[in-house]
């Protein structure tokens, strides 16, 4: 009787949201991992596609902003080195690329979906920003480690996932918001 008590009507939304939030988390998740292992396979100890094209757009976005700024191959290891103004300041390793932030976005955006046009919609929006914050991230990271050194552990480490994760959940709460609107009309 307990777990029929528990699988209330009220309790129901909440078990089909976590059902489809893992769900949706497992498949992207192992497919981004298959991903990783089946580039590593092939190229190991190089950095992956994805990565290397963030470390590239990165780049493109401080250049573009004025600054001298370059990236190369890391032979020591699977990353690209950022070089400011002559200087190696930062690498871009698979962790940059926000990829995993974006499974966990549409995890969550697919778990509590509207229509699929709308869910399809907004995901897609949300992943362009969430991608660009990212670059901007990484660049104001690279331009703050060049000229503050000793803040990059507080930066890298707090300030910076603070930003993408705290962006992400803003566009959490928009969608919850709009959607809530939409059935109170």
């Amino acid at each position: 009787m307990p777990f029929k008590s528990f699988y209330s009507l009220k309790n129901k939304a909440v078990i089909l949201f976590l059902v489809k939030f893992f769900a949706t988390y497992l498949i992207l998740g192992g497919l981004y991992q298959w991903y990783l292992s089946h580039y590593k396979q092939t190229a190991p100890n190089k950095i992956d596609y994805i990565t290397k094209q963030v470390a590239y757009q990165t780049i493109e976005l401080g250049r573009f902003l004025g600054y001298s700024i370059q990236t190369e191959p890391n032979l020591d290891e699977p990353s690209m080195k950022v070089i400011m103004n002559g200087k190696y300041v930062a690498r871009v390793v698979e962790g940059c690329n926000a990829i995993s932030v974006l499974i966990l976005f549409w995890a969550f955006i697919i778990a509590f979906s509207g229509t699929w046009k709308e869910t399809l919609l907004f995901g897609v929006i949300g992943s362009v920003f969430i991608y660009l914050i990212n670059l901007l991230r990484i660049f104001v990271l690279t331009f703050a480690t060049y000229h503050y050194p000793q803040h990059t552990d507080f930066l890298h480490k707090i300030i910076f996932p603070g930003i993408i994760y705290g962006f992400t959940f803003i566009l959490w709460m928009f969608w919850v918001k709009r959607l809530e609107r939409k059935k109170t009309k």
